[in-house]
């Protein structure tokens, strides 16, 4: 008998320690409660939105981008595929004839 007393003393005292070891209750903002006329809540959703508009920016400029990227390589294809100088030497790269002088030489 005095092992199951020790045995149930043991057991007693690892429950209570561990309910004195459990972080108490904790209440919620007035954003997360549910009042949501309060100032912080109303601060809060403008912070979403606020980064909300971060996101759309950012993702606008990379789709601008890639439309931008598609459009130059259609254009660099349209150029190479109209003359066969142009397209042996490549898309941008001009014809290998000599290129133009910048000044006019004097004789």
């Amino acid at each position: 008998m005095t092992r199951l007393r020790r045995c149930c003393r043991f057991a007693l005292a690892g429950l209570l320690t561990g309910m004195a070891l459990l972080p108490p209750p904790v209440h919620a903002c007035a954003a997360c409660f549910g009042k949501s006329d309060d100032a912080m809540a109303k601060g809060m959703n403008m912070g979403i939105f606020a980064l909300l508009a971060v996101v759309v920016f950012v993702l606008s400029g990379i789709g601008a981008f890639a439309i931008f990227l598609a459009r130059r390589a259609a254009r660099f294809a349209s150029e190479a595929a109209g003359s066969p100088a142009t397209a042996s030497a490549g898309p941008g790269l001009g014809s290998p004839a000599t290129p133009e002088p910048f000044f006019e030489p004097t004789k």
